[in-house]
C-alpha cells in the first residue's frame, strides 16, 4: 500500500501539477493540505475520473485537507477532536480498506508565526490536541499514518541553515518537543527510519531562490504507529516535483506498507 501526503498549495492552481504526479507515482492513498477551497469548490469530478475517491475538509481560501484513495474508505471524520469552537480546516481522517486495514489522517499544523503571540500559542494548543488523538488511535492497536505537513523541523539536520530558523515558530524548542511527545507515545517518523542523513527536505520558499540554492526544510512527515512501522517497506521524497512546472513550494513524500 502506497501512501503519501503532498501540501499543494492551492488545488486550483496546482491541479495540472498534482495529476501529473498522480499519473507518475501512482499511490494508493494520498493526503493533501492547503487544498484552499471549499469542499463544494473542489474539482471532484476530476480525480474521481482518476479513479480516487474524494474526501475534504475544506475552508474557503486558506487551510483544507482532503484525501484521495483508490481503496475503500470508512468512517471518515472531520475536524481534529478538542475544541468545538476551533473552525480551522486542518485534520481529516479515514480508514483505508486494503488487505489489512490503516488509520490514515490527513493534517496541516498551524505555522504558528509570529512567534510569540497568539498564532503560536493556538500552535501549541493545536499540537497538545494532536498528541491526544494521537493516544487515542494507538490505543487501537491497528495499522496508524498521521500524514501531513506538520510546520516542525524536527532536528537541525532537517534544515540546509538551520541557523536562519532559530527563531522562527517552525524551529523553536517548545515546537519540536511537541513534536517529540508526539513520537513519544510510540509513532515514528518514517522517513529517518529508512534514512537519517542530511540533505532531505520537503519545502524550498518561493522566494531567494531556495530551490535553485537547495535551502530547503524538511517539514512534511508521515508519523507511524508501531503496527504501521513494523510493515514499513520505503520512505521516499519525490523531490523533483519542485522543479516542475507551476510547483508548490512543497514536494510528496510518500511510504509504502507491506501488504
Amino acid at each position: 500500500m502506497k501512501l503519501a501526503t503532498f501540501n499543494i498549495n492551492g488545488i486550483k492552481a496546482r491541479i495540472e501539477a498534482l495529476s501529473d504526479w498522480l499519473k507518475a507515482a501512482e499511490p494508493d492513498v494520498v493526503g493533501l493540505q492547503e487544498i484552499k477551497s471549499v469542499d463544494e469548490g473542489f474539482p471532484r469530478d476530476h480525480f474521481e475520473a482518476m479513479g480516487y475517491r474524494v474526501e475534504t475538509h475544506g475552508q474557503k481560501g486558506f487551510n483544507g485537507v482532503a484525501i484521495l484513495s483508490k481503496l475503500p474508505l470508512e468512517d471518515v471524520t472531520r475536524g481534529l477532536p478538542g475544541d468545538p469552537a476551533d473552525e480551522q480546516a486542518r485534520w481529516i481522517e479515514a480508514t483505508v480498506i486494503g488487505t489489512r486495514a490503516v488509520r490514515f489522517a490527513s493534517l496541516y499544523l498551524p505555522n504558528g508565526n509570529p512567534a510569540p503571540g497568539p498564532k503560536y500559542d493556538y500552535k501549541l494548543a493545536w499540537m497538545a490536541r494532536m498528541r491526544a488523538r494521537a493516544a487515542e488511535l494507538l490505543a487501537s492497536e491497528e495499522p496508524v499514518v498521521l500524514a501531513g505537513d506538520y510546520n516542525v523541523i524536527p532536528q537541525p539536520i532537517d534544515a540546509a541553515k538551520p541557523e536562519a530558523w532559530v527563531t522562527d515558530a517552525l524551529f523553536l524548542p517548545e515546537s519540536r518537543a511537541a513534536f517529540r511527545r508526539i513520537l513519544n507515545l510510540g509513532y515514528a517518523d518514517a522517513f529517518r527510519l529508512r534514512d537519517q542523513g542530511p540533505g532531505h527536505y520537503t519545502f524550498w520558499d518561493f522566494q531567494a531562490g531556495a530551490w535553485q540554492r537547495n535551502n530547503g526544510i524538511r517539514i512534511d512527515h508521515l508519523l507511524l504507529s508501531p503496527q504501521a512501522a513494523d510493515r514499513l517497506q520505503a520512505a521516499v521524497i519525490d523531490k523533483q516535483v519542485r522543479g516542475g512546472d507551476k510547483p508548490s513550494d512543497h514536494v510528496p513524500i510518500w511510504i509504502d506498507l507491506d501488504a
